[in-house]
C-alpha cells in the first residue's frame, strides 16, 4: 500500500479528483486530495508560493505517511518538476528521513503566470487585482471533456493566488535525482517541453501518454487512475 497526495493544478482544490479517488481506494490504497490556499473552500488565505509547498508538507507531517506519491497536476506539476522548485525539496526531505517518496507529474504544457492556457487567455493584470482569472468554456474546448465535465471543472475554479506564481523558490537537490512518472495529455500538445524531455533522459523519469487533454482527472479519470497505479508500484 502506499498514500497518495493529490495535488491539483491552478484554479482547482480536492474535489477535482472525486473521480480519480474512488479507483485508487478500491486498489487499497490511501488518497489524501489536498486543497492549496486560497483556492476553493481554502479561497481567502492568504498564499504564496512557499504557503502551496507548506501545504503539501504539512499533510504528509501531519499524518506522519510513509511511502508517498506525490501526484502533481499542471502548476503543481509544473513547481515540482521545472527548477527552481519548492514541492521537489519537500519530496527530497522525505526521502531523505526513512520516508520513501515517489512523484508522478500529471500534467501537459508548463502554464507561467504569462503564458496561454488550453483554448488561449492570459496571465495576471492589474485588473485580476493579483489573481490568476479561472479557465472559460472557451479555454476548455478542444480538450476531451464533455459539457458536464466541463461544467464542474468551471464551478469547481476559483481565482488563482498570482504570488504562488511569480515568487521565486529554492531547491535544495536536482528533480532529476528521485524517480517519476510524466503523463502527457497529448490533446495540450504532443510532446514534452524541453526541460521536461531532459529529465526524461536521465534514467529516473519514464513517460506516459494519454490520449486527452489537459484535465485528465475530469476527462479520463479512470485510465489517469491506472497510469498512477502503476507508478505506485515502480
Amino acid at each position: 500500500m502506499v498514500n497518495f497526495v493529490l495535488v491539483a493544478g491552478a484554479w482547482l482544490g480536492a474535489r477535482a479528483w472525486d473521480d480519480v479517488v474512488p479507483e485508487l481506494r478500491a486498489g487499497g490504497h490511501g488518497v489524501l486530495p489536498v486543497t492549496l490556499s486560497g483556492l476553493a473552500e481554502r479561497s481567502g488565505v492568504p498564499a504564496g508560493q512557499q504557503t502551496h509547498v507548506q501545504d503539501v508538507v504539512d499533510v504528509v507531517e501531519r499524518r506522519d505517511l510513509r511511502d508517498v506519491v506525490l501526484v502533481g497536476h499542471s502548476y503543481s506539476g509544473y513547481r515540482s518538476v521545472r527548477p527552481p522548485s519548492g514541492s521537489a525539496t519537500g519530496c527530497g526531505a522525505w526521502s531523505s528521513s526513512t520516508r520513501t517518496c515517489r512523484r508522478t507529474a500529471s500534467r501537459s504544457c508548463p502554464r507561467g503566470p504569462t503564458a496561454g492556457r488550453p483554448g488561449g487567455g492570459g496571465g495576471i493584470d492589474s485588473r485580476d487585482r493579483g489573481f490568476w482569472a479561472p479557465p472559460t468554456e472557451a479555454d476548455c474546448t478542444g480538450q476531451g471533456l464533455s459539457d458536464e465535465q466541463t461544467g464542474r471543472l468551471i464551478a469547481g475554479s476559483t481565482p488563482h493566488p498570482g504570488a504562488t506564481l511569480t515568487e521565486p523558490a529554492v531547491l535544495e537537490r536536482t528533480v532529476g535525482e528521485l524517480p517519476a512518472t510524466y503523463v502527457k495529455c497529448l490533446l495540450d500538445g504532443d510532446a514534452p517541453s524541453p526541460d521536461v524531455a531532459e529529465l526524461l533522459r536521465g534514467g529516473l523519469w519514464r513517460l506516459v501518454e494519454l490520449d486527452t487533454g489537459h484535465w485528465p482527472m475530469f476527462s479520463r479519470p479512470r485510465e489517469l487512475a491506472r497510469v498512477l497505479l502503476d507508478a505506485a508500484v515502480l
